[in-house]
Parts: structure tokens; sequence; C-alpha cells
């Protein structure tokens, strides 16, 4: 049989970066080309059709050279942007993976990858929901919002639960989740279409938009009059130091990430840090990677709250790899409403 030679559509990273990412730091380009066969005598490779990807906000900090900070390695510029995403098996020579299974790991932003480096892959058990979801409520995200809020949070009914950037692929599992547990949950978003999103569908008890309130101190004591037991941080900067001043004695914050910080040439400072011995709170930061043995555990689960309904999820789709990057760039703008999803085909 004659082999097979594609042409392999990519998103490359052109160069490392500083301060807020551009369509132009990225190309698409088709020069590529690929075997869809395996090559002889190599075991443990997978060759994949790639059909999602995922766009979240650590992607940022791959993008530039890696610092002290950086706890996953930077991109290599001239080569093609690796994130997590949903693919079809061609073929494998992987004893774990074989030809027709659908799989969610780290992927290239490609049509068509040669898979070496096998360890983030998992195999999806269950197709009778949309595969996208493995890009957000059933991947990564969705285990980021599990482990956040269950273990991190040691969350107890009745708690009262604050969320930011609560419309987002993580924030919107954590306030539904804090819901469902019998928490009273408020979020915060950037715009009124979020805001909505929240009360209306989400299922939040309250939300506002931060961009609209000169005081976020005074806003919080709004809505949380006698102080907050948990917070969700995914922002950082003022939000966290005003957060802090609302905290209650034993609360408790989860640090899934800082957006607010990623793309400053220097950090912004937290004058508060005190009021974490002067209230013993605790605050945690995590990586989800260090729990994905659990990942069965959390299908047990959500898949039953996703199939009665009891979970709403919310996705932003754009079609085709070229128009991956003004997608991944949208995250920082806030041009996405719910989990920012790339269709690069449909299945």
């Amino acid at each position: 049989m004659a082999e097979v030679v594609v042409r392999n559509k990519q998103v490359i990273l052109k160069d490392y970066i500083n301060g807020y990412p551009k369509e132009s730091d990225m190309v698409v380009t088709s020069d590529a080309t690929i075997r869809l066969e395996l090559p002889q005598n190599e075991g443990g490779l997978v060759l994949t059709k790639n059909l999602y990807l995922s766009c979240d906000p650590y992607m940022r900090s791959r993008m530039s050279r890696a610092t002290e900070a950086s706890y996953v390695d930077s991109f290599t510029p001239g080569s093609p942007i690796l994130g997590y995403g949903v693919s079809r098996v061609l073929d494998s020579s992987h004893p774990n993976f074989k030809k027709g299974d659908l799989i969610w790991g780290l992927i290239n932003w490609e049509e068509y990858s040669l898979i070496k480096d096998t360890s983030s892959l998992i195999k999806i058990q269950h197709t009778d929901v949309p595969l996208s979801y493995y890009t957000g409520i059933l991947g990564m995200p969705g285990m980021t919002a599990y482990v956040g809020f269950y273990e991190i949070c040691s969350p107890k009914k009745g708690d009262t639960v604050f969320v930011s950037a609560a419309s987002g692929a993580v924030g919107q599992l954590v306030g539904q989740f804090a819901k469902l547990f019998g928490c009273y949950v408020v979020g915060s978003a950037g715009s009124q279409e979020k805001v909505d999103l929240l009360e209306n569908k989400f299922g939040f008890d309250e939300a506002f938009n931060y961009k609209e309130e000169q005081d976020l101190n005074a806003a919080l004591k709004r809505y949380f009059p006698n102080g907050i037991d948990i917070y969700f941080e995914n922002v950082g900067g003022k939000m966290l130091d005003e957060v802090l001043r609302n905290m209650r004695l034993n609360g408790r914050i989860a640090v899934c990430g800082m957006i607010s910080q990623y793309n400053l040439d220097q950090s912004e400072g937290t004058r508060n840090l005190f009021l974490l011995v002067a209230r013993s709170i605790r605050m945690e930061g995590f990586l989800v990677f260090y729990h994905y043995h659990k990942y069965p555990k959390f299908l047990e689960m959500i898949m039953p709250l996703i199939h009665e309904g009891k979970i709403t999820y919310i996705e932003d789709t754009v079609e085709g790899l070229e128009n991956a990057p003004a997608a991944l760039i949208g995250l920082f703008t806030g041009t996405n409403v719910g989990k920012q999803v790339v269709a690069i085909t449909h299945e």
C-alpha cells in the first residue's frame, strides 16, 4: 500500500513575547506535511486526527521565556503551540491505544499529530456527550474546578463563596458545584452579558461586573456583609487584595490562576497578606496535573450531574484552525463567553 502524505495545517509561535499577546505573534501555515502511517520498528507512538482544541489562560506563560514562576516549559518558537485537545486515533503502536479510539490530552495545534509522549493522553469512555466537553467540563478545566473546590476549599454547607472570572471554563463549574453543595455563591465577571449568565444560567445567587465597581471593597461588603468563607481565585492583583479584607476567620482561598498578572512585565504586589495570619486564613495554590489520578472518581461524580441536567455548561466555539490565534487572544480581552473551544473538524 502506498504511503499517504498530506499537508498539515499548524499554528506556529513566531517568537517569545512580552506584554499582551497578539494574533500576529502566531502564524497559521500549511507548509508542513505528515505521513499518515507510523514509522516502522518504533513502538509507543500514536497518530491522531485532531478534532477540538482548548484555549486556556495558562498558555500565555508558555509564550514567554521561562522564569522562576514557570511551572510548565515554554513553547518553542518556530514550532506548533501545544495545548489540551480531543483527537481520534488513526494508528497506534502503543499498547494502551488502538485505531478508532477517541482521546483527550496534550496535542499540538495542528490537523494531524504523531505523538511520542503519550503520558497526558486519556481514552474517552463516555461518547454520549459532545466530544468538545473533553476540552472543558470533562477535561482539564473540569478537573481543576473539582479539585480546587472539593479538596482545596474544604467546603461546608452554608459557606459563603466568591468566584472571580466566574463565567470562564473553571469558574462556571466552581459556582455550580458550590450551589449543589448548599453554599451561597457570588461571582464576578467583566460584562453585563456574563453577569446575566451567572445569575440566570449557572444559578449563582448574585453576580457583579467588576469593571463597573469603583470600589471593590465596597462591592464585596455589599454581597458579603458577614464576610467570605471561600474564595476561588482566578484573577489576582487588586481583586485578591480586596477579597483578603473581606475574608472570615478560618477562610479558605484556592489559588487557581491570576489572569490579571499574566501580561504584566512586573507582577503587582499584594498589601493585605498579613490578614492570612490575623484571620487564620488558609491560602493554597494547586496544579491540576498532580491530581489526574482522581479522574475516574471525578467522572463518577460529574456524569450523572450532566445527564440529569443539574450542571449547565456553556462553550464559545470558533470554527477552523485558522481562527485559533484570535480565539486564544480573546481570553485576555474577555471576548469569550464560556469555555473557549476551537473546532478543527466535527465528527
